[in-house]
């Protein structure tokens, strides 16, 4: 089973090493609440710890591995096969609000293809873990997306533009479409739990334009294994160089793709 094999016995310690401070770190954000410029050089700081918990550790136990990182960038390897990608801090407006709905994600790539994915939320201890070919699961519990097969039945995530980024008016005519044709949508503000969630069978589907390779990495792996299907917004395989992405089982995404596309031709 995928959570015994050595790359992700790796990968789990080194999570769960780095969120022991980002569980400490939380706890301390609402009593920074009284100061305005407090919270976000202290969420910051928070992110960048973890970030480096998760290099030391996965730099120690595979030498020569890339990395591609939200803080500290690109660190070239001597290993050209193979690289980490990691969001030290998924959700950093949720963390800096006191909202628990946040998560370490770390992808393993291999030869231009994400092989391995760990995706973990350390304050409901959710951890979300996937290997190709093995299987995703949650905690111990093996993981299958939802079977709805209409649109109209199913609950659908997405992330908004934040201020000062572009895509805000496709992204209005676009959630314009999705509603009319869904029986919700969930904003939840941190995109590896938002395609955990799918692998899961929580959302039925999930689409997002505009994220980063960290943000989706290793989320794309637990999709799969969870036997969901995963395009990037024009239904191609190439989600971390495009930015966007579309998950749902086979049917479900094959319908959301058309109402995301009618509704970008229409806006």
């Amino acid at each position: 089973m995928s959570r015994h094999t050595p790359v992700m016995t790796v990968m789990v310690a080194a999570v769960r090493k780095a969120a022991r401070g980002l569980q400490r770190d939380f706890g301390e954000v609402e009593n920074l609440q009284v100061s305005l410029k407090g919270p976000g050089d202290f969420v910051s700081a928070a992110d960048k710890k973890a970030e480096k918990i998760l290099f030391d550790e996965l730099a120690k136990a595979r030498p020569g591995y890339g990395f591609l990182m939200e803080e500290g960038g690109k660190v070239e390897g001597a290993d050209k096969s193979h690289r980490w990608i990691i969001d030290p801090l998924d959700g950093t407006t949720n963390f800096l609000h006191g909202i628990p709905h946040f998560a370490i994600s770390v992808g393993l790539e291999r030869d231009g293809q994400m092989v391995a994915g760990v995706i973990y939320n350390p304050i409901t201890d959710e951890m979300y873990i996937a290997e190709k070919g093995q299987g995703a699961f949650l905690n111990d519990r093996r993981l299958r997306v939802a079977v709805r097969r209409e649109l109209t039945q199913c609950v659908v995530g997405c992330g908004t533009p934040h201020i000062g980024r572009p895509g805000h008016e496709k992204y209005i005519s676009e959630l314009r479409g999705v509603m009319l044709n869904v029986s919700g949508v969930r904003r939840m503000g941190a995109a590896s739990l938002d395609l955990a969630y799918v692998a899961a069978g929580r959302f039925d589907a999930y689409w997002e334009a505009n994220l980063q390779p960290w943000d989706m990495a290793a989320g794309i792996v637990l999709v799969r294994e969870a036997g969901g299907t995963v395009s990037d917004i024009d239904g191609r395989d190439d989600m971390l160089a495009s930015g966007g992405v579309i998950v749902g089982n086979e049917m479900v995404h094959a319908q959301l793709s058309k109402v995301l596309k009618a509704a970008r031709q229409a806006g």
